[in-house]
């Protein structure tokens, strides 16, 4: 079926208002355990050279609350938390969810949403951005914001935290959608730019898009691969059934996500044959010959982007884990998991300001490593930032995205991996190497309603109808 969008947004200027905090009940969970501090001026651990292979998997649209919102030991839901409900009156609180879809509902998640969420602080306003402009006290407006799942959902990604390393101070790099995250994830910056071709043209920009919201390309500053390339060092940028320009779930991953090959420089360097097919990243695992640093990116069936299923979205990313894990790279791999965006779901962590654009609000993310620390939970403060910085550190020797240095200048206002949380101290990297840990593809879950065999039931999205994505 299409889906539409059932939440529609009052003018967020309307929303940007002070909204009253109340207080409920306490709400049961672990007490936060205790770890290091943001080590961006450390150098890193020594021996990360050991890691031959970063791969980088990228979901769609989950706070950190809304996935691991109660896991032993993490920074997780605190007691109390009520948000209000101009809807019904009174509050919400959070609730275990275990609708496979959430339910259908769209949260809106762009820059202005963000800061109404986070209201100066209180992260107080996710109920009211969901309400939007809805009437009807029965719908599910507002609520969806509140939901959170739990182990029985999705034990898969439970599992991982429990035996290689959950970071729980995890933020979008972005403080905004899907777009400038996937842009940042990439280069360590979101821009607009006034020129094609001169790098020094472009201006930091939460709400980048130079073009329109499908085609908004081409990109001039400088991304990652310029530097991969320079030094020698290979790379893929793999899409889940290819790229699309079509408006339905199956057909590939949209422009949004995919902005990678509107690098110019990717074109000046003659790497786009880089941006390939995810079956070359299965047929490459197996091989064992997987490049030094590879991006997965999925088509909105397999993304978990509300109303696509999370069963799906975690048979896909476990799927791809297991390619990894049974290859002969296993052995020299670090994998890092995480999601682009909140997504519109509440997180009660307050972003850190680092500079114009960042952070946004805090999304889950794994580091999965036979020298991953097992069980360990990394509370250092961190962004995509910080896996472009581990990829220079073991590849690059140090070398950053730096207008100064690296030999193609754009007007970026800072090096944004010398102000990140260095992930090397999230390895052991003289431990005794952790085994795979191969899981099912189509585990048992709580989610409602229940997979379907091989967990092949998806929602066909309508992309007009997502806005912010």
């Amino acid at each position: 079926m299409k889906f539409r969008l059932r939440l529609r947004g009052a003018p967020l200027a309307a929303l940007a208002v002070a909204i009253p905090l109340a207080v409920a009940v306490p709400f049961a969970v672990a007490p936060p355990a205790h770890g290091p501090a943001l080590r961006h001026g450390a150098a890193a651990a020594p021996g990360i050279h050991i890691i031959k292979h970063v791969i980088v998997i990228t979901q769609e649209n989950r706070s950190f609350d809304n996935y691991f919102g109660t896991y032993p030991g993490a920074d997780g839901i605190p007691r109390g938390v009520c948000l209000p409900d101009r809807l019904r009156g009174g509050c919400i609180r959070p609730y275990v969810d275990h609708s496979d879809g959430d339910h259908g509902v769209y949260l809106l998640h762009n820059n202005a949403a963000s800061i109404v969420d986070i209201h100066g602080g209180k992260m107080d306003g996710f109920v009211r951005v969901s309400e939007g402009g809805c009437t009807d006290p029965r719908s599910m407006c507002g609520r969806a914001a509140m939901g959170y799942h739990v182990a029985s959902d999705i034990p898969n990604y439970w599992a991982y935290a429990q035996h290689f390393v959950l970071q729980d101070h995890m933020f979008e790099s972005v403080d905004s959608w899907s777009f400038p995250a996937h842009l940042a994830e990439v280069s360590a910056w979101s821009a607009r730019c006034t020129s094609d071709t001169n790098p020094m043209s472009c201006t930091s920009s939460a709400n980048a898009a130079n073009r329109t919201p499908r085609r908004p390309t081409p990109f001039a500053w400088t991304d990652i691969t310029w530097l991969l390339h320079k030094h020698h060092v290979s790379w893929g940028y793999y899409l889940d059934n290819g790229a699309t320009f079509t408006n339905k779930a199956t057909d590939g991953v949209p422009t949004i996500w995919n902005p990678l090959p509107g690098f110019t420089d990717v074109a000046q360097d003659k790497q786009q044959r880089n941006v390939q097919n995810l079956t070359n990243f299965f047929a490459e695992a197996r091989a064992g010959t997987l490049p030094a640093v590879s991006w997965v990116i999925p088509q909105p069936a397999d993304s978990e982007h509300p109303p696509s299923h999370i069963s799906r979205g975690q048979a896909y990313v476990t799927s791809v884990i297991n390619a990894v894990m049974q290859s002969s790279d296993w052995s020299s791999s670090a994998i890092f998991l995480s999601w682009d965006d909140w997504g519109g779901f509440y997180d009660h962590v307050v972003p850190p300001k680092i500079d114009g654009l960042g952070y946004g609000i805090r999304v889950p993310a794994l580091i999965i490593s036979p020298y991953a620390r097992p069980g360990y939970i990394d509370h250092q403060v961190a962004s995509t930032d910080s896996y472009l910085k581990f990829i220079e550190d073991d590849f690059l020797g140090g070398a950053r995205l730096n207008p100064a240095t690296d030999g193609r200048p754009d007007s970026r206002p800072d090096v944004r991996e010398n102000l990140t949380g260095d992930l090397s101290g999230a390895f052991d990297f003289t431990q005794k190497p952790l085994r795979p840990l191969i899981l099912p593809t189509c585990p048992a879950t709580t989610l409602v309603p229940r997979p379907k065999p091989g967990c092949d039931g998806y929602v066909l999205l309508d992309f007009k109808s997502w806005g912010d994505s």
